[in-house]
This record gives C-alpha cells, structure tokens and sequence, in this order.
C-alpha cells in the first residue's frame, strides 16, 4: 500500500470539510476508491464531523457571508499595504538608528502576521458557512418551484405540469426550442411561462455555473424550453412507462439537485449521447453543493438535504436506472419504484 503524502492527507481534509474545487473533489474521490489508507482516513474524518451535520443554523441574509469574506480581505489586504508603507517609510530614512528600525519592522511583521493568521483562521468556517447558507436557499428554492406546482394543479384540475412526449424521446436535450418535446425540462419550463415560478429558482446558489434567466414571464413565452443547460441546475423525475397518474404520491422524489451522471451534455444536439458506468459515477453525490450531498424536493413539498444517493426503505439510487449500465438519453423506469431523476 502507498504511503501518502502531506498533500493528499490535506486534500482529504478539505474534501471533507468542503473546501476542494470540482477538480481537486475528483482527485480526491480517486484517491479514496484507490487507496485503502485514504479510505481509512476518510472514514474517520466523515465520523469526526459528523456532529457538525446535525447543527442547523439560522437562515441568514444571502449577502451577510459574502460581506464579511469581502471586510475581511480588505482587512488583509489594507493591513499589507499599510506595512510595506511603513517598510518604504524607514528605508528613506538616513539618520534613525538600526536598533529602532529593526524593533519597529519586528513589531509591523508581528502585527501584520497576526492579522493575516486571523483572517485565515475565519476564512474556512465562513466558507462552510456560506455552503450551508447556499444549501438552505437551495431548499427554500425548491419549496417554491414545489408551490409553483401546487398552484398550476389548482389551476389545470389537480394535474402537475406535462407535455406530450413520444416514446423514446431524448429528454437530455435541454435548451432544444423545436416542436418535438424531447426535454425533460420542458414541463416546468411551463412553470416559467405560466408566471408560476421565477426563474432564478431553478439555478442552485451553489451551482457556480448556472446562470438566472433575466428576463419576465412575457418574453419566456417566446421559448419552449429554458434557453440552455445552465440555466437550470435541477434534475427532475422521470415517469415509467405504465405511469397514468399525474399526481405524485407524497413520499415520491420529485426534483434533485443536479444528476451527476449529466453534468456535462452534448451542445450538439445532432451528436449521439452516450454514458457507460463507472466506479465513480455510481458513488458520487452532485456537484451542487460540492459533493458534499444533494436537496430533493418529495411530492408533498418536503425537501431534505441527504448525503446519500439511496432512498427509501428500497435504497433505491434517485440518480441510476435499475439494471442499467449505459445510457443514451432516452431511458425510462421499467416501474414506479424505481426513482430515476435526470437530466
């Protein structure tokens, strides 16, 4: 077994307090399916904190953690400039003893380096901070979109959003505008249109790549579908085939935080879609939230933050077909028990 170095052991650390980038979260996730030792430590740093989960912080404003990051690198970087002001200040002087010069530049290098110590110590909690606050406006985003629902089946006789689709369908071509409906999307685009929904809801906070629409009901009506991939960053259920009700059970999972198994979808949409399975694939939790889990939205407007794929007393995996290995964008469940969520 290979020995691992500072590096990855700090790696590690930071995958599982949140603080690694998509890039360094797969080099990472390599590591633990790869190597028995980082396996071992990854275990026991998860068991570490997982105290930390079960505290639910108060909602706070969205801009306070942005605010308090931005003070405190102007803290950090006022306190920088203030010190090599104060280095250009001795160095111009020509008759001021050494003794001093050296006990005043002591005493700035102290202060500079207890400022900076500090501003790193606050810097990673308030990043987790900020993940837990993208977290809960992610759910609070979820509840809306689930009272967009609620109100158009008040309006459309107790019927969910839908559109008519044709067996086999690509529902992977998000942002397609042509008659067909092949995406997934396209019935709660129907949410947008409709006035139900503001499309800002449907982009996780986050998600670094989404991107809100910005534009009003009246110019949506102009689109069949949401504009491209990124301007929603939610995965929504996929009915079987034998499915005649359009009204889902509560305990039912209805919207998810983005599949990971779709991240990344063709911009041609001429061109074939194609996805075999893999280690990887079948264990990671979405990007969202950096792979720390995902918020699902259930049919009776609950929403929960799991850290697991698997759900229900079946353990059904939201994010995998039963029995399938590779996809092609047309797949649906063979029944309703199996919870299949994409694109």
């Amino acid at each position: 077994m290979t020995l691992l170095s500072n590096h990855q052991k700090q790696l590690l650390f930071d995958y599982c307090v949140g603080l690694t980038s998509e890039k360094e979260s797969t080099e990472a996730e390599a590591l633990i399916s790869s190597n028995e030792e980082a396996g071992q430590i990854h275990s026991k740093l998860k068991a570490a904190l997982a105290p930390l989960e079960s505290v639910e912080p108060e909602f706070c404003p969205d801009d306070l953690v942005e605010s308090t990051i931005w003070r405190l690198n102007n803290l950090a970087r006022s306190s920088q400039l203030r010190l090599r002001q104060l280095l250009a200040t001795e160095q111009t002087r020509t008759v001021t003893p050494k003794s001093r010069f050296w006990r005043n530049l002591s005493e700035m290098v102290a202060t500079a380096a207890v400022i900076l110590l500090v501003a790193g110590v606050l810097i990673a909690p308030l990043k987790f901070a900020r993940q837990k606050s993208w977290q809960q406006r992610c759910q609070a985003q979820l509840r809306q979109i689930w009272q967009g629902i609620n109100n158009y089946s008040s309006d459309y006789d107790g019927k969910q959003p839908a559109v008519a689709t044709a067996m086999g369908a690509p529902w992977w071509k998000v942002g397609y505008q042509g008659k067909e409906n092949h995406s997934n999307t396209r019935p709660v685009w129907l949410l947008v249109k409709g006035g139900y929904v503001n499309p800002s809801d449907f982009v996780c906070p986050g998600k670094r790549e989404g991107q809100a629409i910005q534009f009003d009901a009246s110019q949506a009506k102009n689109y069949n579908d949401f504009p491209a991939r990124r301007y929603i960053t939610y995965s929504l259920r996929i009915r079987c085939n034998t499915q005649q009700k359009q009204y889902l059970p509560g305990q039912k999972v209805l919207i998810s935080d983005l599949n990971p198994l779709f991240e990344r979808l063709p911009q041609n949409y001429a061109t074939p879609f194609k996805l075999e399975l893999n280690k990887n694939l079948l264990t990671v939790n979405s990007i969202n939230h950096n792979r720390r889990g995902q918020n699902i939205l259930f049919g009776d407007g609950g929403v929960k933050f799991v850290k697991m794929r698997r759900i229900g007393i079946a353990a059904d995996d939201i994010f995998t077909l039963q029995n399938t290995d590779v996809y092609q964008g047309v797949e649906v469940p063979s029944c309703e028990t199996d919870d299949f969520l994409a694109p």
